[in-house]
């Protein structure tokens, strides 16, 4: 089991409400990642503070099943991806195939080390990885190693208030090898990118929405596959109506404040 959240929240825009009668829980919650900054069209950003341009070599370890690089592929950038699971890799190849990317690199490694030489990126972007491997320092210091200096990095990891709230709810798998093996605050997660000789830019968090969706996962006990019970689709039609209202803006952002999914870190390697 990869990070629910990352499988979840990262992938093409789409329309938060493709049905007119009924919601989809899975595209409103990519249409909440967006209005926290995700996938910007207009700006060409990745995430608020992180764009991607042709000119750009992206790498994107533990890419998952390629949402955030097909948007970066869309951008005309060279990407590299790296996970270890070769079947993510070879999918999120093939679904590279229909943009504009001026190149695809692909790797199947456990990043220890990756096989990429020193300063060869300008962008590094691994999403909801870092809870999952043995030694973060190791980890980020690959990372740092294979940027060019004055490469720009996002970096997120789940948010203690969320894993704090699933801790007696969830399936026990979920906080255990391979999954979530650690809980990193806010003031950890800030060293450890600092630590690792990196200036941290900005810090940020978001995800109320998917936080109670778990929350409600866990106790639907249905298969993530077909993630279909009344307590999820009920969740997505108040959450729906509460970004539809009026402040529906000021009580998201008041919300993701409190209980967010996930933190994200912006941050440059020195030139």
């Amino acid at each position: 089991m990869l990070s629910l959240l990352k499988k979840l929240t990262t992938g093409t825009p789409a329309p938060a409400t493709p049905a007119a009668d009924k919601v989809d829980p899975y595209m409103l919650g990519l249409h909440d990642a967006m209005l926290s900054g995700w996938f910007n069209q207009q700006t060409g950003e990745l995430f608020s503070g992180f764009p991607v341009a042709p000119e750009d070599t992206l790498l994107d370890v533990g890419c998952g099943d390629g949402g955030n690089v097909h948007f970066c592929g869309m951008r005309g950038a060279k990407i590299i991806i790296a996970d270890i699971d070769a079947a993510k890799v070879e999918a999120t190849r093939q679904r590279l195939s229909d943009t504009p990317a001026r190149d695809v690199e692909c790797h199947v490694t456990d990043c220890n080390p990756l096989p990429i030489a020193d300063g060869t990126v300008t962008r590094v972007v691994s999403t909801e990885v870092i809870e999952h491997v043995d030694d973060p320092a190791q980890f980020l210091a690959e990372l740092v190693r294979v940027g060019r200096p004055g490469a720009l990095y996002l970096l997120s990891v789940p948010h203690p208030s969320s894993e704090d709230l699933q801790k007696d709810i969830a399936a026990p798998e979920y906080f255990q090898k391979p999954n979530h093996i650690r809980i990193i605050s806010e003031e950890q997660f800030k060293a450890m990118v600092s630590e690792a000789g990196l200036e941290v830019l900005s810090h940020s968090q978001y995800g109320f929405y998917w936080s109670m969706w778990m929350l409600l996962f866990w106790e639907a006990k249905v298969d993530f596959s077909n993630a279909d019970h009344p307590l999820l689709n009920h969740w997505a039609d108040t959450w729906q109506a509460v970004l539809n209202s009026p402040r529906g803006a000021q009580i998201k952002q008041a919300l993701d404040a409190v209980v967010a999914k996930s933190q994200v870190i912006i941050a440059r390697k020195p030139e």
